[in-house]
């Protein structure tokens, strides 16, 4: 773009990826004679100068974000780790946003952008950047939508190309932003599910003492760390499988006046020892050498290719041991300071466009290379060549090199010396011809046995004299001539054992993530980095990775599963489509969909089968003593939670037994549905309710315990909690409810007669209300104990005759005296098994109208033991005020929002007395 000239100045937004980028290119436009004032965020200045666009004069504007100005994240809602099914991350809503701690960057864009004619965007020119500036767009217009926006490209903090960038706008490129928003979501959605997956299902299973602190433990998952560590384990497994296995060689050396030769059999070796023997006693036997062939041929050794992300990593392992994370935070602080090329490139090539010779020409002065660039410029010394082909070409950036002499600054660090020399001396190296060497071949023939040796010479080092991190060593041979014959000084026959491969290094895990696709040139540092802070591998002084227990499990538990989610091919397909979506030949949805659908199917076969990550945890960690987290089988997820609208509820198994359907969101959501003692089994299923809402509501298979129900109900049934199923009401209403009573602990702030002030509880009760109906400041509340069967004979009755029967069991009752304050001197009768339920007041007996049911009549069997437990909780009126109780239509089976309230005996179960009065106390 080449912007017209004419018109009046125009004010222009100019945005850099860094505050310190801002302050270089504002320094170098202005040619350092800039204004500079605060923004709304003290790290990120604007600068203001005059300047000139092809002529057009212009009011500039520099300021800055710190990197992506967004987040991707979930909606709040699904951002807890219990808030969902982790297999809904893969369609869950996302949202990109600007997080609180870059709003005042935010706001700095907008005010300023709203007196703006023009955006240019300063961003580094790969898809990262591109993805960042789409990022500003979306602010920037949103305060102005008149913007006219353009992209400055440029691969140096140098002035002539800021300059050039200047005076040639181009246009920012969606698919590159789109590329990095598919990866952004992908990455996000495997991640959270795969990471939550792990972390739930495996931490509390195990003591994994591996960070001092197994309350923050985060087992993470990654499409590219997984991968990473994939190769590490792998190179682990081969050495471990290694068996040393013992061979032979035959070696042979002749000394003369002009040296020592050493010949080593063209056999190599063999595993054999007695074949090995036989052939060694013919050389004994037979000992007279005869020379076969001599050859003398010219060799060359060529200087790298030039300098990409990834070899820059690769070499400064090699040869400083320097991280690929410190190299990479060290080339950028070069980068930013002026001294090299943009250090983010897959590109090894330069244009043909590009003076070579002038960056040469600013390294003349150098105290300890300048007198080979000298050379190198020198057209007698005939040692310039151009630079080789490698065949990688980013179309962003060019290889990495020098755009600014320096002899050492004053606050460099060892490393920004070493790295600065490693990038100058490299590029020096590309630019020249290739070493020059005379290699001469001689072989031999003992017996039929045939032996070589070979001896080098340099001739010409040429690029070696500046490149001191290669060497082309060799030996000189004596000389010898086709025929010539002669008696070796030495013969032997020697031993030796193969040895395994070594641990991968960190250069040679460059190099397979690079092979594979893993990452791109600017993330596999974060990758490896990710792997040691996870404590999933470790490295040695030497750069060499070791797998830690906790990474091996993790691999052989997914290895054992049958796929290989530890492999490079998946995360390798998805950089192809991120490719293809750079490029226009897919689309991102396209990609999302692919993508996400394939691995969800792996994360669901993976959750199936996760007992063998458990059995390969099992291999390397003691068990630990802590229940396994609940939430992992999917099948126990009933309903969405209507309370707080973001979890879901889920059936649980409590320790004592008994079950239960609680929200995920515990404890910040108190959501509970307490399921009857009597059922002695519950399940899950994936049948879904046509009618209940909000849903889905997945239906649930019970047990019921025979002794519990009359037999004309079936002890199974597949029932719904959503409030349409009549026969579990039923069921509900005759089975006992005590259970959870059992075991309910005193809470704080009771009043005299058990019930807990605070936070309310609702119990499951026969109308199976949803809980989409409740409101926790009229929550419908009934004890437990008010379910009796109406399918046995009338108390009543029994009592006539002088006794009371039990409903449940039949057999004849005790009769006991209430010790509350409320019902303090009545009297009651309860089952002589303590286990069971059966409770009532003898003044019901008696057709007594029911205390705290006052005008209704005793009524129904069905009614009596609700008033029954109306009464023990001190009458109607307190009831009322409370909304608790029986409902108006006369239902009792609600949801539930609070903890259980604490109002029976801790010995026996019954409500009307606490255990101080209990009359079976020991």
């Amino acid at each position: 773009m080449q912007p017209g000239a004419g018109g009046g100045a125009i004010r222009v937004l100019n945005v850099a990826e860094k505050p310190s980028v801002a302050k270089a290119v504002a320094e170098i436009l202005s040619r350092g004679s800039m204004q500079s004032r605060a923004g709304r965020s003290q790290y990120n200045r604007v600068f203001e100068f005059n300047y000139a666009i092809n002529g057009r004069a212009c009011r500039m504007l520099v300021t800055s974000v710190t990197g992506h100005l967004m987040e991707l994240e979930f909606e709040d809602r699904f951002r807890r780790w219990h808030s969902c099914d982790p297999a809904d991350l893969f369609h869950a809503p996302v949202r990109k946003s600007v997080p609180q701690d870059k709003q005042a960057i935010k706001q700095t864009l907008e005010e300023e952008a709203r007196r703006c004619q023009w955006l240019v965007l300063w961003l580094d020119c790969d898809r990262e950047g591109e993805n960042i500036a789409y990022e500003v767009i979306e602010v920037c217009t949103g305060a102005n939508s008149h913007l006219n926006i353009y992209r400055a490209r440029f691969s140096a903090l140098i002035a002539r190309e800021i300059h050039e960038s200047m005076q040639h706008l181009g246009r920012p490129n969606k698919l590159f932003a789109d590329a990095v928003d598919a990866r952004q979501e992908i990455d996000l959605r495997i991640g959270a599910s795969f990471t939550r997956f792990q972390t739930m299902l495996l931490k509390d299973a195990f003591v994994i003492d591996v960070t001092g602190d197994d309350r923050n433990l985060v087992l993470s998952y990654g499409p590219c760390q997984f991968p990473t560590l994939g190769f590490i384990v792998e190179r682990f497994w081969e050495i471990q499988a290694h068996e040393p296995e013992e061979f032979w060689t035959i070696n042979c050396t002749h000394t003369s006046d002009e040296g020592t030769a050493s010949f080593g059999w063209i056999r190599g070796h063999l595993f054999d020892y007695p074949s090995a023997l036989i052939l060694y006693e013919m050389c004994v036997q037979e000992p007279m050498a005869t020379v076969q062939n001599v050859r003398n041929q010219e060799k060359f050794k060529y200087p790298p290719y030039p300098l990409s992300t990834v070899e820059l990593q690769k070499r400064a392992s090699r040869y400083f041991r320097m991280s690929s994370e410190r190299t990479m935070k060290v080339a950028e602080e070069l980068y930013q300071a002026g001294f090299i090329s943009y250090p983010r490139t897959e590109t090894d090539n330069f244009s043909p466009n590009t003076d070579l010779h002038a960056i040469v020409r600013e390294q003349v002065e150098h105290p300890v290379w300048g007198a080979y660039a000298d050379r190198l410029l020198s057209p007698e010394e005939r040692l310039w060549r151009n630079p080789s082909n490698g065949g990688h070409d980013d179309k962003a950036h060019p290889p990495i090199h020098p755009t600014k002499f320096s002899r050492g600054e004053n606050n460099w660090s060892p490393d920004h010396t070493r790295l600065y020399e490693l990038v100058v001396r490299h590029f020096l190296a590309c630019c020249s011809q290739p070493a020059v060497g005379a290699e001469t071949t001689v072989e031999i023939n003992i017996a039929g046995e045939q032996f070589n040796a070979s001896g080098r010479v340099v001739l010409a080092k040429n690029y070696l004299d500046v490149y001191r991190f290669d060497s082309w060593g060799g030996t000189l041979l004596p000389t010898y001539n086709i025929g010539q014959q002669f008696v070796p000084t030495t013969l032997t026959l020697d031993s030796g054992v193969t040895r395994p491969p070594p641990l991968l290094a960190e250069a040679d895990l460059l190099s397979c993530m690079d092979k594979a696709g893993i990452g791109t040139d600017a993330t596999m540092h974060d990758h490896i980095k990710k792997l040691l802070d996870r404590c999933y591998a470790t490295k040695d002084e030497n750069t060499r990775f070791s797998p830690t227990n906790l990474g091996e499990a993790l691999v052989m538990g997914y290895d054992e599963m049958g796929y290989e989610l530890w492999k490079p091919y998946l995360r390798s397909m998805m950089e192809a489509d991120m490719k293809s979506v750079s490029i226009g030949t897919k689309s991102k949805s396209e990609v999302l969909e692919s993508c996400l659908q394939q691995m969800k199917a792996c994360f669901l076969d993976a959750r199936v089968n996760k007992a063998k990550l458990l059995d390969a945890m099992g291999t390397f960690f003691a068990r630990s003593s802590r229940p396994i987290n609940e939430t992992q089988n999917p099948t126990e997820v009933v309903r969405p939670c209507a309370v707080c609208r973001e979890s879901e509820m889920v059936l649980k198994q409590r320790q004592t037994g008994g079950f239960m359907v609680g929200c995920r969101g515990y404890p910040q959501c108190r959501n509970v549905v307490w399921l009857p003692g009597s059922i002695s089994e519950a399940s899950v299923t994936n049948q879904v309710c046509p009618i209940c809402t909000p849903g889905p509501v997945y239906k649930i298979q019970f047990k019921f315990r025979r002794r519990d129900i009359p037999p004309n109900f079936d002890a199974d049934h597949l029932g719904c909690v959503g409030g349409c199923d009549d026969i579990l009401k039923e069921l509900m209403e005759i089975s006992r409810f005590g259970s959870h009573s059992h075991t309910a602990t005193p809470a704080r702030g009771q009043t005299p007669n058990g019930v807990r002030q605070g936070a309310p509880r609702q119990d499951l009760h026969t109308n199976f209300r949803p809980a989409g109906q409740l409101n926790n400041e009229n929550p419908s509340v009934m004890h437990s104990q008010g379910f009796r069967s109406t399918h046995t004979q009338n108390p009543s009755n029994a009592s006539d005759a002088g006794q009371v029967l039990c409903t449940s069991c039949g057999e004849p009752c005790i009769n006991r005296i209430a010790n509350t304050e409320a019902n303090r001197g009545r009297k009651f009768y309860k089952c002589q098994d303590p286990g069971c339920g059966f409770f009532k007041w003898e003044d019901e007996l008696d057709n007594a109208t029911p205390r705290g049911r006052r005008g209704r009549g005793r009524g129904s069997s069905r009614q009596a033991p609700a008033s029954a437990s109306a009464g023990r909780r001190g009458g109607s009126q307190a009831r009322g005020r409370r909304g608790r109780g029986r409902n108006a239509d006369g239902g009792m089976f609600v949801s539930a929002t609070g903890d259980p309230v604490s109002g029976c005996c801790f010995t026996c179960g019954d409500p009307s007395h606490f255990a101080n009065a209990c009359p079976n106390r020991r």
